[in-house]
């Protein structure tokens, strides 16, 4: 794809350069096409090696400009803002490097003989035309940064959605999946038996957990205090289904609910919690939620399940990258001293 993006610059820039030379030189070349014009008295003894010669001059100068503004300013890099001060001294950069080519070229005129039209008129337009092809080049070169940057904006948006979509989808089928519904059902059955009323939380808990899970969250971020009131109710869940075995130990600082996250994200981590390690009476599993500083962390002892697999790390690998699209900040996984950590950014 980058190569396809390179070489559409490059054919752009080249159509863009041979346009610029020969717009430049169209009074020039007007006046050999019709050598009895007026025009021909504003450019005396003016042949077409002359014109050809100042042509592929202001075409190779047009590609040495754009090269030393890509080179100095990295106009072709999406991840450099562009500002109106660079703007500015990429102008003035230009204007006098395409100054100093056009004297250059006149030298080599006056002392190796090379073509080049002498009428004065034409010495005349240099300034002006040096001005037009700096705005030419600097314009340019802004606009293709602004495109590029637009481009890859609108590819991380689509990345974002997709991933968006993925999560939402692996977060239902969770909830959905035969073994969790069955456990779900079953431990509601049994509550109705034994509490009823026990029994209307359990739903009541399950409906918010479901609720949250189907909703189309737009801006792809949830504040903390919204993430862990749906936590708490998945939590709930749980803590049902395995009783005193599975606890939770929250410790956040109220100042930081305010703070964003990705949807689910805390869900995810629990959810791999309980997944992947063995909770019993033999082994109870802690679960800590940590928020403190700029960052939340779940973490929980090692003690995988006999016979378990380690699983695929969809979920999490996902999360990282919504991580990556979102805000541009990395997810840290940390298993040290018999603990498996997880820490997210807060934004």
């Amino acid at each position: 794809m980058k190569q396809i993006v390179n070489n559409r610059y490059l054919l752009v820039v080249n159509a863009i350069a041979i346009m610029v030379a020969f717009l430049t030189h169209f009074p020039e070349l007007i006046t050999l096409s019709n050598p009895y014009s007026s025009d021909g008295l504003s450019f005396p003894g003016m042949h077409w090696a002359d014109v050809g010669n100042e042509v592929l001059f202001t075409y190779i100068s047009l590609l040495l400009l754009f090269f030393l503004n890509e080179t100095l300013f990295h106009f072709n890099s999406d991840m450099v803002s562009i500002g109106w001060k660079k703007m500015i001294c990429a102008f003035v950069v230009t204007w006098v490097v395409s100054n100093l080519l056009g004297k250059s070229f006149v030298y080599l005129h006056q002392h190796f003989d090379i073509p080049a039209i002498d009428a004065m008129l034409h010495h005349y337009l240099h300034p002006l035309r040096d001005f037009l092809i700096t705005c030419i080049v600097t314009g340019s070169c802004y606009f293709f940064h602004q495109n590029r940057k637009s481009r890859k904006m609108l590819l991380e948006n689509q990345q974002l959605r997709t991933e968006n979509i993925i999560n939402q989808y692996e977060a239902l089928k969770s909830q959905l999946n035969p073994h969790m519904l069955f456990n779900s059902l079953n431990t509601l059955y049994l509550l109705i038996r034994e509490s009823p009323d026990k029994a209307r939380h359990y739903l009541e808990e399950l409906s918010k957990v479901m609720r949250y899970t189907l909703q189309d969250n737009e801006s792809h971020s949830v504040t903390l205090r919204e993430e862990m009131d749906f936590v708490k109710s998945y939590m709930y869940l749980l803590q049902v289904r395995y009783e005193e075995n599975l606890q939770f130990d929250i410790r956040i600082s109220p100042e930081l609910l305010s703070r964003k996250l990705p949807p689910m994200a805390l869900q995810l981590l629990i959810e791999n919690a309980v997944k992947h390690n063995e909770i019993s009476n033999r082994r109870p599993l802690t679960v800590l939620v940590k928020a403190e500083g700029d960052t939340v962390e779940v973490s929980n002892p090692l003690q995988p399940k006999r016979g378990g697999t380690a699983g695929m790390g969809i979920g999490l690998a996902n999360l990282a990258k919504r991580y990556q699209l979102l805000y541009k900040k990395e997810v840290s996984v940390q298993e040290e001293n018999n603990r498996f950590t997880v820490i997210l950014p807060l934004i």
